[in-house]
Order: C-alpha cells, then structure tokens, then sequence
C-alpha cells in the first residue's frame, strides 16, 4: 500500500517537471531538449530522455575540442596566434557573415565562430589524428568519412547531448587526454558570461545540413567561489525542417537555456 502511494503521488510531480522543462521550447516553437547534469548530486535532468541519447553533428560546439587538439598538436601555438583570412567562404552553406573575413586569433575565432579559421586549423591537423585524439576522448561516433575537413558541419559525424556534458566534464576535470596548459588556454577562451557569483563557459553551434538546421548551447556553469563552488553543466540541441522559418531559431538556444536555468535555480 505504501508503494503504491509513493507512485501515485510521484507520478504528477515528474510530469509537471516534463511540463515546465518543455515550456521554453514551446514559447520558442522550436522542437529540441536539454539535458542538466548537477556535478556535486550526480543527478541527470533531461527534458526529453531519448533526445539526449540521440547523436547528430556537433557543428561549432565541436571547437571546444577542437581548439584542444590544434593546441596540443602545436598546429596554432596559443590563443593570441592569426590565422590569415584566405580570401572566400561558401556563403550558402555557411551564411553571409562579413565581420569574420579577416585576419582572426584563435580566441577570436573561438568567441565569434569564425568557422573558417578552424577548417584551415583541420586541414594542419589531419584525420589521422583527430581519430587517434577523439577515439582517446571517446567523443561520438569518430566517423570522419565526410570528404571534406569540414567534417563536424557535414556528414556522419554525430554526438549526443549527453556525451557533449561527458567531454565537458572532462574539460571541467582536466582528466581528456591534454596538457594542462591547453586546458587552461581553452577555459579562459570558452567564457561567456560573468556574473558576480558565477561564470558560464560555454560554446554555441549552428549547422545547415540534411535539410535541418541543428543550433547547440552546451558549457557548465560554476556557482560560488573556492571550495563552495558548484558545478553544472547543460546541453541544449534544437532542430527544425529549413523550410520551417523560424527568425529566432539562433536567439532560442541561449534563450530556452536559461529559462530552465532559472527554473532550476542554477542561474
């Protein structure tokens, strides 16, 4: 009797938690999920399970892992270093965005998602050794099979949102297979707001393939100072037909984000 009291009364508190994880998707009129991983409880929150176990590309949310690999490869020598601009970009696959074609530093082209500079980045490293670095990271499927080096926008490539908060966790931790000087470089080049109780580091990600648009906000959030500090860490996928116009598409991956952020009382 007693157990079957417990689920009747737990059965309307999760679906109201369901509820209130899915109404800043809905404001935005945008399908998609986010999944919430609390460092110090080791609870999971997702707002759609099955969606956070589902891998697509990364698109520029790949560039955490990416800027580790250039770093630890010494294909860039720190985040100050210029990439030259190399005169053109595909405009259609990538969008008109005049305010990157120029000379970038890594930091740069981390905080303003100067995709082109890490393309050029790609074709120093290699796929030889990206698969050996992903395989170590355990960082999606590894297929690189994409023809182009271009291959975290395009193609086969895929993670899910819950393995974008296992890497991040390890950023978070140090332990993925870098120096700590890299890991260093890329937390100072990955923050993205500060508050006077927190910072938020994180990376956004938009792609145009398979006739979807999949835009990303993943990161972690530290709340509190020294050993107070409290660790959360989020990742936010939305997907949507491109014929399905949608103006706030790009705005709705931070916006959703915070909403349940605030829900839960971590912002």
């Amino acid at each position: 009797m007693i157990r079957l009291l417990l689920s009747i009364l737990c059965v309307p508190f999760l679906a109201l938690g369901q509820a209130d994880l899915q109404k800043p998707f809905k404001e935005c009129g945008i399908n998609g999920s986010i999944t919430v991983y609390d460092y110090q409880t080791k609870k999971w929150t997702f707002s759609n399970q099955t969606d956070a176990i589902t891998p697509t590309l990364p698109a520029s949310t790949f560039k955490v892992v990416n800027t580790l690999i250039a770093l630890e490869t010494g294909v860039i020598k720190d985040e100050n270093e210029l990439v030259k601009w190399h005169g053109k970009t595909d405009t259609t696959r990538y969008g008109y965005r005049p305010r990157i074609y120029r000379d970038l530093s890594l930091k740069q082209a981390f905080q303003m998602s100067a995709g082109w500079v890490y393309v050029v980045l790609a074709t120093r490293i290699g796929k030889k050794r990206y698969r050996h670095y992903l395989s170590q990271c355990k960082y999606g499927n590894v297929d690189l099979s994409q023809s182009g080096d271009d291959f975290w926008n395009f193609g086969k490539f895929a993670i899910s949102p819950k393995n974008q908060i296992e890497i991040l966790q390890g950023v978070y931790e140090e332990t993925l297979p870098f120096s700590k000087r890299s890991f260093r470089i890329l937390k100072k080049i990955m923050v993205a707001e500060q508050g006077k109780n927190y910072v938020i580091r994180a990376k956004t990600g938009w792609t145009r393939d398979g006739g979807k648009d999949t835009g990303w906000w993943i990161g972690y959030v530290e709340k509190g100072k020294g050993n107070s500090t409290r660790v959360y860490f989020f990742a936010t996928r939305l997907i949507k037909n491109r014929a399905d116009k949608n103006k706030n598409f790009g705005k709705c991956r931070k916006t959703i984000t915070r909403k349940v952020l605030k829900q839960m009382g971590i912002l």
